[in-house]
């Protein structure tokens, strides 16, 4: 085994329980799941608001900069920040936290942003009617409306990531591992995977 930190990247279609899985195996090997924290810790490091990510969270987007600051501060409302220097902002973020130790990413491109460190890089999916069940049962949606927000919700994680890796979203060669959830469940997914990671030196 070598001295590389474990690190586990985790993409996945919405409704396939891909953060709890990720959140299963943090807590099985004790490794801190980084999520919705790296919107806070973006808008820490780089100064901007808070709402500014939590708006552009793995979508695109053009914002302007009086929108969050006030047009004084800047003295002209034609001042935009873009998809570029957000996705800047967060790319640092997490190979800052990478090069750290030990961490678990969900999304935002992270298997692309530290493709030049040894990651296990997983791909969680599961069929349309296990995952109509999981979000309408967590958002309270009808089955109609779960499905919409389901294809919407792939859709901009799709349009995100192709935009910033020049790769496919979901495609196997971008991944170490593709892994359908409902087989195995949430628990049983999560044990495969560290397994997984353990017999191919990358999980400690």
């Amino acid at each position: 085994m070598n001295d590389n930190p474990t690190i586990i990247n985790i993409g996945r279609e919405f409704g396939s329980g891909g953060k709890e899985i990720a959140l299963r195996i943090g807590e099985q090997l004790g490794i801190e799941v980084y999520d919705n924290e790296l919107i806070s810790k973006a808008a820490e490091q780089s100064g901007f608001s808070k709402e500014l990510f939590e708006r552009s969270d793995e979508k695109r987007s053009l914002f302007s900069f009086s929108s969050f600051f006030g047009a004084e501060r800047f003295g002209s409302s034609n001042n935009y920040v873009g998809d570029n220097e957000l996705f800047k902002i967060q790319s640092e973020v997490i190979l800052g936290i990478a090069q750290k130790g030990p961490a678990i990413f969900v999304g935002r491109c992270s298997n692309y942003i530290l493709r030049d460190m040894q990651c296990l890089d997983v791909f969680i999916s599961a069929p349309m009617e296990e995952r109509i069940k999981r979000v309408s049962e967590r958002l309270g949606l009808d089955k109609e409306d779960a499905a919409s927000r389901i294809e919407r919700q792939d859709h901009t994680r799709q349009t995100y990531y192709n935009f910033f890796t020049f790769g496919n979203w979901g495609a196997a060669s971008d991944y170490d591992l593709c892994i359908d959830s409902s087989i195995l469940g949430i628990g049983g997914t999560a044990g495969f995977i560290i397994d997984f990671g353990r017999k191919a030196g990358l999980i400690k």
